[in-house]
């Protein structure tokens, strides 16, 4: 019977980082209804495929980077309304967004945060960001969502918290 010990120490050490392994899901609720969610101008309303993909990436990259260890982050994403409008009075600039001060990025989404099956946070949000042409953006210019990546940076830091507490950003 001695040789199923060291076999019963191996599995609990396998499946041990699994246990503590932190995860994000991310969900869309009626992308089709979404505000603006869309890169290129349409003149209906929904969300292009690249901008839900890019989104959820970016907050599975966020959680992996905040989430404690056996934390579960789960967020429905419920409208987007993107930085910027199409000015359809503007015939030279088809598919351009013009950012001004008054079209700031938003997204509604429901969030809840689980520590080992205990929710510890389940609420709406609404995330802005207002001073968005404002402030600096470590995002390059090319990448088309820089401004709502900068505006999930910012809620995860003030509301999921980092990791080590002593890092600043």
């Amino acid at each position: 019977m001695r040789p199923t010990l060291p076999l019963i120490v191996l599995a609990v050490l396998i499946l041990s980082p699994a246990a503590l392994a932190s995860t994000t899901e991310v969900s869309f609720t009626h992308p089709e209804k979404y505000s603006d969610a869309r890169l290129y101008r349409d003149y209906g309303r929904g969300a292009d495929d690249f901008v839900l993909k890019d989104l959820k990436a970016h907050i599975e990259k966020l959680g992996k980077r905040y989430l404690q260890p056996g934390q579960t982050l789960k967020v429905d994403i419920l409208d987007i309304d993107l930085a910027g409008r199409y000015e359809p009075w503007r015939v030279n600039y088809q598919n351009v967004r013009l950012m001004r001060e008054v079209t700031w990025p938003r997204i509604k989404l429901h969030y809840s945060l689980e520590q080992d099956g205990k929710t510890l946070v389940s609420r709406d949000a609404t995330v802005i960001d207002q001073t968005y042409l404002q402030h600096g953006n470590t995002y390059f210019s090319n990448d088309s969502l820089r401004y709502e990546k900068t505006m999930l940076d910012d809620w995860f830091r003030w509301n999921i918290g980092p990791k080590d507490k002593t890092v600043s950003y």
